[in-house]
């Protein structure tokens, strides 16, 4: 078996804008250009993403339910696929037995895109420590990642292998050049100024993203008496699909009389062009398991502020190419934003060395080859 003519079926818990949506839908892209057969089933959600897996050259997409349907639905696929890679840990689980079922474990890969703080409770912890070792392999996106999952979901480190996310730097960087070119038509859209500071955060807007933490440190620096304070916004690109999370910041932007300042923008599919009009990128996670939005930011020039947790210091590199502070507290997180609204020279050399580091090891193309090279040394082993 070659590289050349696979038959690969990814299998994840929904459709809709994410961090690893975006990342298996590079994988598909890369993977249909390269002349494999890609077919994309998903558990559940509102499969906002369809039209641009099937844009991206996979053969079929479709919803196969996370319910009793799902056995019957996915069978077929399972039958046809030579890979199955499942992905998030709702597809993991309900795909790893049924593959084994239908007799295609000798290509069963999972993918682990975050440290899931679910498995630190002992009992889901041990029910994965059953069912995650029927993949041959698991790919972590990064070396934290992959520790956690050795030690809270039980998988032998000797079947995990890393690979980190890549991106499109060259298209990210063009699209930013874009945004940045049209600066001031693009923040007059949202009622920014040409001279505010302009702080991004592009997130679902679930717990593990912290948008409280975010929201409370930007009232927090606007009402600190600096001199940069009245220039400061914050736009905040995302919503909450299967909850009330933005409806819960907002009434909190509210409580806090942030007005105007912030800007609540939705989904948005200009990402990069915002980024490349805004000033610093901002994240208050409380974990990642990487998160590939700091690597758009970083190939779109920006400075990164966030938080010193899980996978974030292999991406982020403090004082170099942005500022890392402690989860869950406000004032550090707003005397760094302080910090970097006074200074645009420090801006600008931290976003020069967050595009060099993307260049240097987060490109698209080696993470393609790895994740194809694992897939085809599979199947040869077989």
């Amino acid at each position: 078996m070659t590289q050349a003519n696979m038959r690969i079926l990814h299998v994840i818990t929904t459709l809709d804008v994410g961090g690893a949506e975006m990342h298996i839908l590079s994988q598909v892209r890369g993977q249909t250009a390269r002349g494999h057969a890609v077919r994309v089933a998903y558990l559940k959600g509102h499969g906002t993403l369809e039209a641009d897996f099937r844009a991206a050259g996979a053969e079929w997409v479709g919803c196969v339910s996370s319910g009793a349907a799902l056995p019957a639905r996915l069978w077929k696929h399972l039958r046809w696929a030579e890979i199955v890679h499942s992905h998030l840990l709702k597809a993991d689980m309900a795909t790893a037995p049924l593959a084994c079922l239908a007799g295609r474990r000798r290509g069963l890969v999972s993918g682990k895109h975050n440290d899931e703080q679910v498995l630190k409770k002992p009992l889901v912890s041990l029910v994965h420590g059953a069912i995650g070792r029927l993949p041959r392999r698991t790919i972590a996106l990064s070396d934290h990642v992959a520790r956690f999952i050795e030690e809270h979901g039980r998988v032998p480190r000797a079947r995990i292998e890393r690979v980190y996310y890549g991106i499109d730097d060259a298209a990210f960087e063009r699209a930013a050049a874009d945004g940045r070119a049209r600066r001031a038509e693009l923040r007059a859209a949202l009622g920014f100024g040409p001279d505010d500071v302009v702080f991004t955060c592009v997130a679902r807007f679930a717990p593990q993203k912290a948008h409280d933490v975010l929201l409370r440190a930007f009232a927090a620096a606007r009402a600190g008496g600096d001199p940069v304070a009245p220039r400061l916004r914050l736009l905040l690109v995302g919503d909450d699909p299967f909850g009330d999370g933005r409806v819960r910041m907002e009434a909190l932007a509210r409580e806090l009389s942030l007005g105007g300042a912030c800007v609540f923008a939705g989904i948005r599919r200009d990402v990069a062009a915002l980024l490349g009009a805004s000033d610093v990128f901002a994240m208050a996670s409380l974990w990642e398991g990487l998160g590939l939005v700091f690597l758009e930011a970083m190939a779109a020039g920006m400075p990164v502020l966030s938080t010193r947790v899980s996978a974030i210091p292999e991406v982020v590199v403090d004082g170099a190419t942005g500022r890392l502070v402690p989860a869950g507290e406000v004032e550090p997180l707003a005397a760094a934003m302080l910090e970097l609204a006074r200074d645009p020279a420090l801006r600008a050399r931290m976003g020069a060395a967050g595009r060099a580091r993307v260049r240097e090891r987060f490109g698209l193309a080696r993470m393609h080859e790895e994740t194809l090279a694992l897939y085809a040394r599979l199947l040869e082993r077989s």
